[in-house]
C-alpha cells in the first residue's frame, strides 16, 4: 500500500478547485480534531501558508495557491479520503508542499514564529518539541 501512494500522480490534483472549500473556521476545526492524523509537522507547514496569505506583502497569485492548498485539506473530498489508515494526508502533504514551494520567498522568521506561536496556543509547549524544523 505504501508504494502505491508513492507512485501516486499528485499532479492530477486540482488545487485551485478547492479555493471555496477554503474557511478560518473550516481551518482551525480540520486542526484541532485531526492533529494525531495530519501530524504537527504538517500543521506547521500549513500554519506557515496561513500567516502568508494574511501577509500584505503576499501577492494574489499567491494567496490564491495557498488558499486553494488549505482548502484542499480542509475539504472531504480528496484525492486519497482523508480517513484511509496510513496514507489518508499524503495528497493533502502533497498540496500544501506545491503551496509552500509557491510562497517560500515569503516565508520569513515572523511567519514562523506565528506559526509556532499558534502550534504552542493550540497544542502546549510540548507539541513545539516534535516539530524538526528551525
Amino acid at each position: 500500500m505504501k508504494n502505491e501512494t508513492i507512485d501516486a500522480d499528485f499532479s492530477e490534483i486540482e488545487v485551485e478547485k478547492y479555493t471555496d472549500e477554503y474557511s478560518e473556521e473550516g481551518l482551525w476545526k480540520k486542526i484541532k480534531e485531526n492533529v494525531t492524523s495530519i501530524g504537527i509537522s504538517l500543521i506547521y507547514k500549513a500554519l506557515q501558508l496561513y500567516y502568508v496569505a494574511h501577509s500584505p506583502k503576499c501577492p494574489m497569485k499567491v494567496k490564491a495557491g495557498i488558499y486553494g492548498a488549505l482548502g484542499y485539506l480542509i475539504s472531504p473530498f480528496d484525492f486519497i479520503p482523508d480517513f484511509t489508515p496510513i496514507v489518508g494526508y499524503t495528497d493533502d502533504a502533497a498540496a500544501i508542499g506545491i503551496a509552500l514551494l509557491l510562497a517560500q520567498m515569503y516565508i520569513n522568521d515572523e511567519i514562523k514564529a506565528q506559526a509556532r506561536g499558534k502550534i504552542k496556543d493550540i497544542f502546549g509547549e510540548k507539541a513545539l518539541e516534535k516539530l524538526d524544523e528551525d
